[in-house]
């Protein structure tokens, strides 16, 4: 077993994020305490706070909220999202008011799962593709590649690899993921801040929209309702399908630190599969919390395509639901392998 968790901690080279210190406390001396060691505490405890007195006022009454909502001052912290939080304390004494704050770092309670895979079959792919979003809809498999003035829409026969329908992105943008919904593609692009959106039959492009919050446009995957969007940091954001407007976002983290470089992803029995950039593997995220559930370990696949000075990362994950199998592939990879996924 400590083969497999020093597997984990190498894949996912979690960022240890430690953040306690207290704001506006300095003016009337009061800080707030927590349980939480270094300012970060798992899911699976719960969190306790106390109020510092430090120039024993006589204090009238305190209260606090987490994020912005009012709790005690004891929270079981199970159902909340991983990350960073804040809680404030206002505190009313000798007729005078002051509110103070204190983040928090929620971690997964668990080691992630180390999972390992079968090849079931190898298929060929177009080793100029720079491959960003694949995914199959109705059977079919659609594809997105990046680049400047290299960037694709397809749809692809992925047992033979003939490219069936092809339109070219325009030459200033980079493309990056997509996913279908609705008889919609909806497709990213890297730092243009702009996503496209098509017809699924026709490749008609129907509409754009604009980022929110996050900076740039890596990876999607949908649940059927919700479309999620990666950004190469550790935050996966929930986006409208109608409106295409970031209403939440979750934080992805392990029982160490947070996971940054979440590019391309693929919903799958509910969870989110989703590739680290320039890791060769695959972490699992629970989408209600960001917790990684398991890490499968793909770095062996790119040694079975052929070598070349183009050849990149390993990036695409499409799950067929025909077949109940997941298809992976890289940039410039000349293979599209079929594997089914294995636990250790």
């Amino acid at each position: 077993m400590k083969t497999f968790k020093y597997l984990v901690i190498i894949f996912l080279s979690a960022t240890l994020v430690n953040c306690g210190s207290n704001t506006g406390s300095k003016k009337n001396g009061f800080s707030i305490k927590t349980n939480a060691e270094k300012g970060n505490i798992s899911n699976n405890e719960t969190l306790k706070l106390d109020l510092e007195n430090l120039k024993s006022h006589t204090i009238d009454s305190v209260s606090y909220t987490f994020e912005g909502k009012p709790i005690e001052n004891i929270l079981n912290l199970s159902e909340y999202k991983l990350g960073k939080h804040t809680v404030e304390a206002t505190v009313y004494f000798n007729g005078d008011k002051q509110t103070i704050n204190t983040v928090i770092t929620i971690l997964a309670s668990e080691l992630p799962k180390v999972y390992t895979y079968n090849i079931i079959n190898e298929y060929p792919h177009d080793i100029t593709s720079y491959t960003q979003g694949l995914e199959f809809h109705d059977g079919k498999l659609y594809e997105s590649t990046g680049q400047y003035k290299e960037s694709k829409l397809r749809l692809v026969d992925y047992k033979t690899g003939e490219v069936l329908k092809n339109i070219n992105v325009a030459d200033q943008f980079f493309a990056e993921g997509i996913t279908i919904l609705n008889d919609k593609i909806y497709q990213l692009t890297w730092r243009e801040n702009t996503g496209f959106v098509y017809d699924v039959n026709s490749f008609e492009k129907i509409n754009s929209f604009k980022y929110g919050n996050s900076k740039e446009g890596w990876g999607l995957c949908n649940d059927g309702k919700t479309i999620y969007k990666s950004d190469g940091s550790e935050n996966i954001w929930l986006l409208n399908p109608e409106t295409l407007t970031e209403d939440s976002h979750i934080e992805v983290y392990t029982n160490k630190g947070k996971i940054v470089g979440i590019n391309e992803m693929e919903w799958i029995n509910g969870t989110i599969y989703a590739n680290r950039y320039q890791k060769d593997g695959v972490a699992i995220i629970n989408p209600k919390n960001g917790a990684v559930i398991g890490v499968i370990d793909f770095s062996p696949l790119k040694k079975k395509v052929t070598q070349h000075e183009g050849l990149d990362v390993l990036n695409g994950i499409a799950y067929n639901p025909d077949t109940k199998t997941l298809f992976v592939t890289g940039k410039r990879w000349d293979k599209l392998f079929e594997v089914e996924i294995i636990e250790k």
